[in-house]
């Protein structure tokens, strides 16, 4: 296929004529006409004012379609991704399964725990005495003594 009929065929997609392009692009209906028939070609400022409203101008100009558009629910993702701290990123990527462990370590002596259908809430004493206090989600399976325990 042609630039001038992925031209005409990105403009039809987006329900317009030749003249509301070419009016958006900068030129006439008769250059819009002309792009299309590949008479001539498009210059830069014309591609770069109809790539502003959708217009796939790397899909135009070569044939492959850009993949550049995420959605909103991927804009949010990326954002809380370079936001966090590596040990996040990581599970991020991997879901905690990355050959890289994640976990935690406790030194001295653990006395008490509350263990409830999916939610680890252990508040735990060390030596020398220290009051913490974490909330571990998953799927319930607690690791004591090289045994695993489950629901």
């Amino acid at each position: 296929m042609s630039i001038g009929l992925r031209l005409k065929e990105e403009r039809e997609k987006l329900g317009l004529n030749q003249t509301q392009l070419g009016a958006i692009g900068g030129v006439q209906k008769q250059s819009q006409l002309k792009y299309e028939n590949e008479a001539t070609f498009p210059k830069a400022d014309y591609l770069t004012e109809i790539a502003k409203i959708g217009i796939d101008v790397v899909y135009v100009l070569f044939g492959v379609r850009a993949d550049t558009a995420i959605s909103d629910d991927e804009k949010l993702l990326l954002h809380k991704f370079r936001n966090a701290e590596p040990a996040v990123r990581r599970f991020m990527l991997y879901g905690g399964g990355d050959s890289k462990a994640i976990g935690q370590n406790f030194e001295g002596e653990i006395k008490g725990g509350q263990f409830s259908s999916g939610t680890v809430n252990h508040n735990y004493h060390t030596t020398p005495k220290t009051d913490s206090s974490m909330n571990i989600q998953g799927d319930g399976n607690v690791q004591i003594g090289g045994k695993i325990r489950g629901k």
